[in-house]
């Protein structure tokens, strides 16, 4: 048999009160439990380490030498304990996002974690869906942060928030879709006015899948592989786009010649959410990251509709 850290935990609580009955409480363990702890604790080390009397405990020279070593090791074990779960909030984490999302939701999450205190290392990929799941799947990104991810049996899908879609475009452009219009329905756009980020990224097949329309019916393929590039081209009347409402703050806002449009109930919208592997360490890490995620996505969306509320 081998020495416990309960055992010199029940032992160090018996030196404290000097007697089994109240050691026994501040142990939280039954008198019997933590008197044959004890003993056991003698047995394998061979030595008195108490000497039982009427009234009182007294340790014994012996019994004083291992509750010196005893405080040292239960020390050691707690600082352990608490490094390890402090390791989750501090340690290099590499996350992944997509380029829809990273510009917009990674600044406001940073300065979270900054203000909690946290001192992650934290590392950024952004890419496109199927190759932050490859490298979420082959170890190489800790987490990703997704629009719509498929369910998948070896990933753990922790849904963050709804980013709902609206419609930008040159004030005359949304002047004459509302002329007659009272709630504006996204399978009613005319697909030769729809600007769309290149193939591959996911927003661009949620958007044609909102308006029910094929990619070929579409003729104004600009090549745009970010919402900047299509908001520029939408100010200056070339098009329309739908943007999401985490992009609006820094796309649409301040006078920039975009305006804004709310489609009618219900609104289309992309699902937020972080993922992990299913094998690796959940936990507070984790939680802490999406949470923060979280409170920074919400904080842009009541911007976005506050500039354009909802209808």
């Amino acid at each position: 048999m081998k020495v416990t850290l309960k055992q010199l935990a029940y032992f160090r609580a018996l030196a404290q009160a000097r007697n089994f009955g109240r050691a026994a409480d501040l142990a939280n363990v039954t008198q019997p439990a933590l008197s044959m702890q004890i003993k056991e604790l003698e047995a394998i080390l061979g030595v008195a380490l108490v000497e039982r009397l009427p009234r009182d405990v007294r340790l014994t020279r012996a019994g004083r030498d291992v509750l010196a070593r005893a405080d040292r090791i239960l020390s050691e074990a707690m600082e352990l304990e608490t490094s390890a779960r402090r390791q989750g909030l501090q340690a290099a984490l590499t996350l992944g996002m997509i380029p829809t999302i990273a510009p917009y939701l990674l600044p406001g999450t940073l300065a979270r974690l900054r203000a909690g205190d946290i001192t992650r290392d934290l590392r950024l990929r952004e890419a496109q869906t199927a190759d932050l799941l490859s490298g979420l799947r082959e170890g190489r990104l800790d987490a990703v942060v997704l629009a719509d991810p498929a369910p998948a049996p070896d990933l753990v899908i922790a849904p963050l928030f709804q980013d709902c879609f609206l419609l930008a475009g040159s004030e005359g452009r949304i002047g004459a879709l509302e002329q007659g219009r009272h709630a504006l329905d996204p399978t009613t756009l005319n697909p030769d006015h729809l600007l769309l980020l290149d193939d591959g990224h996911c927003l661009a097949d949620q958007a044609l899948a909102f308006c029910a329309i094929d990619r070929r019916q579409t003729r104004l393929d600009l090549g745009a592989s970010t919402l900047s590039t299509l908001c520029g081209l939408v100010a200056q009347g070339f098009g329309l786009t739908l943007l999401p409402e985490l992009a609006v703050r820094a796309e649409a806002a301040g006078g920039q010649g975009i305006v804004l449009q709310r489609f009618g109930q219900p609104e289309p919208f992309r699902q937020i959410a972080l993922l992990r592997r299913a094998a690796s360490d959940g936990g507070a890490w984790f939680d802490d990251l999406g949470a923060h995620l979280c409170a920074a996505g919400q904080e842009l969306i009541a911007a976005a509709r506050t500039c354009c509320a909802p209808l």
